[in-house]
């Protein structure tokens, strides 16, 4: 089936079969593999897109179903240059091996678009579907706070 897509400002049309994940659709029909396929089950959060500027598993949705839903991957996040979430992860070492940076950005920033400087316990609901097989997560929240801080001044 041709469906259409709004992915990171640009319409695009794919042939998929009703069965495609958006993760599927958006990593092999586009070419955008920032999202990465993880456990397959929307539970560790490395398929993580913004629809709606709200995050949802990629692996889970189908690309069919998403054709009204305007997405933002991480390619379009740091379009322009990085992104000042993208700076912040940086500048707290908030990455280690990077597989599930792209998620980690992308709930983070859905989280600061919400609000200005969020609480602990908010950076931890939020950031609470996004495994770190690493474990940096004081790393992450302390990435999330320095962006929220630059935001309150």
């Amino acid at each position: 089936m041709r469906i259409r897509l709004t992915v990171n400002g640009h319409p695009r049309t794919l042939d998929v079969e009703p069965r495609t994940s958006l993760l599927e659709a958006l990593r092999d029909g586009l070419g955008l593999t920032g999202a990465k396929l993880g456990c397959d089950r929307g539970e560790c959060g490395a398929c993580t897109v913004l629809g709606r500027g709200r995050p949802i598993y990629s692996c889970l949705a189908l690309a069919c179903e998403s054709q009204d839903v305007p997405l933002e991957t991480i390619e379009g996040l740091g379009a322009d240059g990085l992104h000042p979430v993208q700076r912040a992860f940086i500048a707290a070492d908030a990455l280690q091996c990077g597989f599930c940076t792209p998620g980690q950005i992308l709930s983070a920033t859905a989280l600061l678009r919400r609000g200005r400087r969020p609480t602990d316990a908010a950076i931890a609901h939020a950031m609470s579907g996004n495994l770190c097989r690493c474990g940096t997560y004081p790393k992450i929240r302390r990435a999330i706070q320095l962006v929220g801080r630059e935001r309150s001044r």
